[in-house]
């Protein structure tokens, strides 16, 4: 089983830069940082944390609660270096796409999806392409390059921020929409990113910054088993939502729709499952992409429910995005209809989504491909 297939290899590391970026230190490490460089007093730590992630200045000089002279220290010796804002796309549904550039000339993507609570779902990428190969994904079409630094994670969700504020203000809205929920399920394999990914969500639920929820957060994986047995560890299934990407019942078709099977199949991934620590407010998603005559039968729902009978969970049932990296169609309404029917007749908790942008090429990876 672990002959067939290998995780892809980054062309390159992440870039290294001088000067660190303090828009990826936690506040704990920024206080570290600013005492052991200036011998700043630790409150110094909670205003430049504020600056950055609250108000989301591009300078230093904007920090006008520090001294003139820390100022100019800090522009010497840091950077809040901010991704590129490349190409919005709006779709008819409400749904924005941003192509985004990094320091390095890179394409990421990220993801805004209205909600029932009057603000936005952002998908926001860890990776630079992708690390494994999962054939129904825009994103496998374009290798993997790197991992994405934890700042480039965090400035995704600043920089949607940032467009629907000024969306807002140029429409003449009386209310400002706000990302509400953050789900790591754009280009990448969060899991194989674990140390930055993780570092992003406690700079992104910090009470100083954007103060998102855990429990408003998801960190979706392929079905990376020694990533999801440190996710256990570490307890995180506590602060946080895991998404398995699952999308087939046998090994046989797994193994076809996503390669990463052949390595950890279907009884391994759910084992590692079994040990992630939930609250009680969180369940495990399981996410189902429906391929067209590869895995959307009745005989499908009903081992989907067999496999899942054990695990306090719902599934998210995803009619395919169809784009033209890959090889298959979205299944017929009647069909959808026909295997979510199974699943709640069985008493699963399942959710279809809709799928979203079409009119965008919303598909994980398209726009970036396109540039």
């Amino acid at each position: 089983m672990g002959e067939t297939w290998q995780i892809r290899r980054p062309r390159r590391g992440v870039p290294r830069s001088t000067t660190p970026n303090l828009r990826g230190m936690t506040r704990a490490e920024l206080g570290d940082w600013l005492t052991r460089e200036f011998g700043a007093p630790r409150f110094r730590a909670d205003q430049v944390f504020a600056w950055l992630h609250a108000r989301r200045v591009d300078e230093f000089e904007a920090m006008t609660n520090l001294p003139k002279a820390e100022r100019a220290a800090l522009g010497e010796r840091a950077s809040v270096e901010r991704l590129g804002v490349d190409t919005v796309q709006r779709a008819a549904d409400g749904t924005r796409k941003l192509r985004l550039r990094t320091a390095d000339g890179e394409a990421i993507e990220s993801v805004l999806i209205p909600n029932d609570e009057r603000g936005f779902t952002q998908c926001i990428s860890s990776q630079v392409g992708c690390a494994l190969d999962c054939r129904f994904c825009a994103t496998a079409s374009l290798g993997f390059t790197r991992n994405l630094d934890t700042w480039e994670i965090v400035d995704q969700v600043a920089r949607a921020r940032e467009l629907l504020t000024a969306d807002a203000r140029s429409e003449g809205a009386r209310w400002i929409p706000r990302v509400t929920n953050v789900v790591y399920m754009g280009m990448g394999e969060p899991l194989h990113n674990f140390n930055q990914v993780r570092r992003s969500i406690d700079i992104l639920t910090d009470d100083a910054g954007d103060a998102i929820a855990g429990r408003r957060i998801t960190v979706s994986t392929s079905g990376l088993v020694p990533a999801i047995e440190r996710f256990a560890r570490e307890g995180l299934g506590l602060e946080v939502g895991l998404a398995v990407s699952l999308n087939a019942t046998t090994d046989a078709v797994r193994d076809q729709v996503m390669p990463i099977n052949r390595r950890w199949n279907i009884s391994t991934l759910l084992a590692a499952v079994r040990e992630v620590p939930t609250s009680r407010r969180r369940r495990v998603t399981f996410e189902y992409v429906l391929l067209s005559d590869v895995n959307d039968t009745d005989a499908d729902a009903r081992r989907l429910v067999a496999l899942l009978r054990e695990f306090r969970c719902h599934v998210n049932v995803i009619p395919f995005n169809p784009h033209p990296h890959a090889p298959f169609r979205r299944p017929s309404d009647r069909r959808v209809g026909a295997f979510v029917e199974v699943l709640r007749g069985a008493g699963v908790q399942c959710w279809l989504r809709t799928p979203r942008g079409d009119d965008i090429q919303a598909a994980c990876g398209q726009l970036a491909a396109d540039a």
